[in-house]
């Protein structure tokens, strides 16, 4: 009876094994999620006219949530004040922020002329992957966007992005953030302000 038990512990770990190293093997790397994400972005690009700024939006949705941290990037952004909020209150933050993010991505690459985006290299950092890219526009001239991931053992997710490779976006929202949640209304007026742009910018 022991020698069963012995064998179905052995043959169990067997299985965790494969399915962990499975999982690590199909993950894929910081580079890959950025390059990705770059795809459905080129073709958005590519499609741009025919898909208008709301088709844009329904393709790159499903990709900024699933890239992004979302919940991180608005727990960062919105600062001390996160610990004091409600679970349905920081949802609320995080949905708003997602539909900005998208929105600003949909209307920003709005068109096709040739650009390359490229993924040209990665580094490790304290807390994370540091992706290189360069969106290269059809006179050659090259500008730089670098992207922080970190894995949350699901996937890696984008949770800053740095634009001509030094602009924090995280720290310019967060002192964006600051100055709108020093006001009336607190977080809900965040959360009006960001749906309010993210609407501007789909018309």
């Amino acid at each position: 009876m022991r020698l069963f038990v012995r064998c179905g512990l052995i043959l169990g770990l067997v299985f965790f094994l494969a399915a962990s190293t499975g999982r690590a093997l199909a993950a894929p790397g910081p580079s890959a999620e950025v390059q990705a994400f770059y795809d459905v972005l080129l073709g958005n690009m590519k499609n741009a006219e025919a898909l208008g700024a709301k088709g844009r939006y329904a393709k790159l949705e499903p990709v900024i949530q699933s890239t992004f941290d979302v919940p991180f990037m608005s727990r960062l952004s919105v600062g001390s004040l996160w610990g004091q909020l409600k679970p349905e209150q920081k949802q609320e933050v995080a949905k708003a922020f997602g539909r900005y993010i998208t929105a600003t991505y949909a209307t920003q690459f709005d068109g096709y002329s040739g650009e390359q985006l490229k993924v040209i290299g990665e580094q490790q950092i304290k807390h994370g992957t540091l992706v290189r890219s360069q969106i290269v526009k059809s006179d050659g001239e090259a500008i730089s966007i670098n992207y922080v991931l970190h894995d949350n053992d699901v996937r890696w997710q984008i949770r800053d992005i740095y634009l001509a490779g030094t602009i924090s976006q995280l720290a310019t929202r967060r002192s964006e953030f600051s100055s709108i949640l020093r006001g009336e209304g607190g977080i809900e007026k965040l959360v009006g302000v960001l749906n309010q742009k993210a609407d501007a910018l789909l018309h």
